[in-house]
């Protein structure tokens, strides 16, 4: 048809594909200006290309295509004006989000490469002055199963996506100190994820300032009791007495490896010299 391009031309010109074109059609977005009776061709007229250049150009900065379909019903430069402001601060929210996110995954990173150097060195106990932590937990139900604390830790997870909180992605465990002298490992009682300081979120809990002693232990989690034996031991031995339940750090797990052997859990005691 003459002064009017088929769906073809205008997908070819726009590189867009003839199937967006079609459902942007079905939403009422972009509608062909004469679609033929007989075989249901669907037609563009020469300004539809420019309104569809707007569409396309709002969509890459950001917009919805609900908030595009609203915005083109009646638009002018101030309206225009006032929803690309908008859009601007939605912008900067997520470059903030980003630069959170990204800020966790080489805290991420960092923590498994010290962990790899630490654990080729025959894990050795470590006794070290740590700074405050804060930690976002739920509580584990009985009978304190692995499958109770998945969940918890699941549930962990989904809480501070749903509120946005400034999470670390490390989770961890606290085994309370009578289930581990009573060789009770894995029982541990509370989930948690690490997470900076904030007041957005009732369970968070801050873990003080003070003397750890830790270890490292490397492989699948039911195996942590040689770890914890180890590690009792050698604060027996050296006059430290035990002074916390014990805090699980995960540095490798699920999410960083299929292979059980290579998890590496960071398990951790507050002590005093005796």
């Amino acid at each position: 048809m003459e002064n009017y391009f088929s769906i073809g031309e205008v997908s070819k010109y726009q590189n867009i594909s003839k199937q967006t074109l079609i459902f942007y059609d079905k939403i009422g977005l972009f509608r062909p200006a004469y679609v033929d009776p007989d075989n249901g061709y669907r037609y563009y007229s020469a300004s539809q290309i420019d309104q569809l250049d707007t569409i396309l150009i709002m969509k890459r900065i950001g917009f919805s295509l609900k908030e595009i379909r609203e915005h083109m019903q009646h638009y002018n430069i101030d309206s225009s004006l006032a929803a690309f402001r908008r859009q601007v601060a939605s912008i900067d929210r997520q470059i903030e989000e980003l630069r959170l996110i990204r800020s966790r995954v080489l805290h991420r990173c960092a923590q498994m490469e010290a962990s790899k150097a630490y654990c080729r060195a025959d894990n050795p106990v470590l006794v070290e002055e740590v700074g405050a932590r804060h930690i976002l937990c739920r509580d584990v139900p009985p009978p304190y199963t692995l499958k109770e604390i998945s969940i918890a830790t699941k549930q962990c997870f989904a809480d501070s996506f749903q509120e946005k909180l400034p999470i670390f992605f490390q989770s961890g465990v606290i085994v309370p100190l009578a289930h581990i002298l009573a060789g009770r490992y894995t029982e541990a009682t509370v989930a948690f994820l690490s997470i900076e300081e904030t007041d957005r979120a009732p369970n968070v809990r801050r873990l003080p300032a003070g003397t750890c002693a830790s270890l490292c232990h490397v492989g699948d989690y039911p195996s942590i009791g040689r770890s914890y034996r180890k590690l009792l031991q050698y604060c027996a031995d050296h006059a430290l007495k035990i002074v916390s339940d014990s805090h699980e750090f995960c540095i490798n797990d699920y999410i960083t490896s299929r292979d059980e052997a290579e998890y590496i859990t960071k398990i951790e005691f507050y002590v005093e010299r005796a």
